[in-house]
């Protein structure tokens, strides 16, 4: 059943389809700005008119929606840009439905794109408080529901941000906006790249506080089940092939959709690699994709959606 293509695909088990994926993209003020990415080839930090234009040929190609990541003209010790109402994620969401009708829309909810000192929260005697936290959280998240995104996806890791996220969303009329929780984010050193492309690296300490040990499977069911318990309709482990194994235990566990995110430094390492003629590109694309979603993933955000769509 392995001699020919055509019956490998006759008996094949796990499946992709550009509907599968999620395409990151990072926006920020002006006007034509589309600035490559130095650790991330391929990708940008763009304007909106840009990124409407990005959005248009993510929905040209069948691919499943976008998540919006926002860099702010100015950052501040609040996080104000997160929960401003005319704020450049806000701005736009508003732009892409009303220029790409149709296309899913997910925002990233966090503070560590806003804040001046690049940490996921307010910072009380020296270090993030968790509680304090969680108001500019809950306002950013309504503020994205009212320009009309599709799913609000909280990546803080705060313990008790999904119920007031799913409070405030309630009381003011969006008790259908869906909760995509980072229920299972570790503290990993895949994240590098990202932190170019947000301009969100912190500027004391580090994120492990909040983040979860990489050495921890069992904890990870339990922030699962604490963020489905307060009211997240989907759930999402980050990083996704050096976390495989969690991802498979949520599958087993959890019967709601499961979401995996392709970091920024699992997309750049497999570019490195093929960049030098180590690794055939387009099969490792394929190769990478098809064990997250072997693993238990229904949903995989990747750097790679575009590329993987053609592909496919």
């Amino acid at each position: 059943m392995r001699a020919s293509e055509p019956l490998r695909e006759l008996v094949r088990e796990t499946r992709l389809e550009p509907s599968n994926f999620i395409l990151p993209l990072f926006v920020c003020p002006g006007e034509n700005v589309k600035r490559e990415i130095g650790a991330m080839p391929g990708n940008y930090q763009m304007s909106i008119d840009q990124l409407v234009i990005e959005c248009r040929e993510a929905k040209s190609l069948a691919i499943g929606g976008v998540i919006l990541f926002g860099i702010p003209a100015r950052k501040d010790e609040q996080a104000s840009g997160g929960y401003d109402p005319e704020g450049i994620v806000q701005r736009a969401v508003r732009a892409i439905k009303a220029e790409v009708p149709g296309l899913v829309v997910i925002t990233d909810v966090c503070n560590c794109e806003y804040t001046s000192h690049g940490h996921c929260g307010k910072i009380v005697n020296g270090d993030v408080d968790n509680d304090a936290s969680l108001e500019w959280l809950a306002a950013s998240a309504l503020t994205h529901a009212q320009a009309g995104a599709d799913i609000v996806a909280p990546s803080d890791m705060m313990d008790g941000r999904v119920a007031a996220i799913r409070q405030r969303l309630d009381e003011n009329g969006f008790s259908n906006t869906p909760i995509l929780s980072y229920a299972a984010k570790y503290a990993s050193g895949f994240y590098g790249p990202f932190r170019e492309a947000a301009e969100s690296t912190p500027q004391f300490g580090d994120r492990r506080s909040y983040q979860m040990d990489p050495a921890n499977a069992r904890e990870a069911m339990r922030e699962i089940e604490l963020d489905l318990h307060e009211g997240a309709d989907m759930i999402m482990v980050k990083p996704a092939m050096p976390y495989l194994d969690i991802i498979r235990m949520a599958r087993d566990r959890f019967e709601v959709p499961l979401a995996a995110y392709q970091v920024s430094g699992e997309f750049s390492m497999i570019v490195a690699a093929a960049s030098n003629g180590w690794v055939d590109r387009e099969r490792i694309v394929i190769e990478s994709l098809t064990s997250i979603k072997r693993a238990g993933a229904n949903t995989i955000l990747t750097y790679f959606a575009k590329e993987a769509a053609r592909l496919l």
